[in-house]
């Protein structure tokens, strides 16, 4: 298992501002592993309750709420991410699980016994969590991300443009999935992830942008066909 905790901001910034932004970023900081050649695509499978627990619990801003994923960067891939996000007051903490391709499958179609035949204590969390959640699958979210990353205080500062999503089908692994944009083609999701403080060369390139702030999470937003009025 794999865990995270930090602070998450989130802005609105239009494709101009977003390449701008990126270029001042070059001359500081090192693409992260991923963005070595540019971008690359980032496909999630998000999981939810039978009543939306989590999703209304994003929109009325509770102070503790969290999100289940499987995460993907290829249909290819044959290990899966298993992530539960969870939101603690001002911090964000995330905890990964690497499973197979199969056991990722059989989560899809409800089969959460799978995950007791992993050692790591946080496999037999999610099992629990999934299971008495009468967690479903709800949306596959996909989008590109161009990523730069400082060692110091782990910060991370990510792009996310061309934002699509599809409900209703489940086909994590499909290379043709008929999505839908959830967003403007000429708008981009601007995050600044780091521990507790940033380190001042980085808020100088960040202040160069007219920076929007954007409170709907990315799963939100690609709730949009089953609630409307989100869009």
């Amino acid at each position: 298992m794999m865990t995270v905790l930090r602070r998450e901001e989130k802005y609105l910034l239009t494709l101009r501002e977003a390449l701008q932004c990126a270029a001042r970023f070059e001359k500081v900081l090192a693409p992260d592993n991923f963005s070595k050649h540019g971008s690359y695509n980032i496909r999630s499978l998000y999981f939810d309750t039978v009543d939306d627990q989590d999703f209304h619990d994003k929109l009325t801003e509770q102070n503790c709420r969290q999100k289940i994923r499987l995460r993907i960067y290829s249909p290819e891939d044959s290990r899966v991410k298993l992530e539960l996000k969870q939101k603690q007051n001002i911090y964000q903490k995330k905890r990964s699980l690497l499973i197979t391709r199969a056991d990722a499958l059989a989560l899809i179609d409800g089969r959460y016994s799978v995950l007791l035949n992993y050692e790591d204590p946080f496999a037999g969390e999610m099992f629990v969590r999934l299971t008495e959640g009468c967690y479903r699958p709800r949306t596959i979210i996909e989008y590109s991300r161009r990523a730069f990353m400082a060692k110091e205080n782990n910060i991370r500062l990510t792009f996310d443009s061309c934002i699509r999503a599809l409900e209703g089908n489940y086909g994590l692994f499909s290379g043709t999935l008929p999505f839908y944009p959830v967003l403007p083609g000429d708008q981009v999701i601007f995050e600044v992830k780091y521990n507790q403080f940033l380190l001042g060369y980085i808020m100088d390139v960040i202040r160069c942008v007219d920076r929007r702030g954007v409170s709907a999470s990315k799963y939100c937003l690609g709730r949009s066909l089953s609630y409307p009025f989100l869009s």
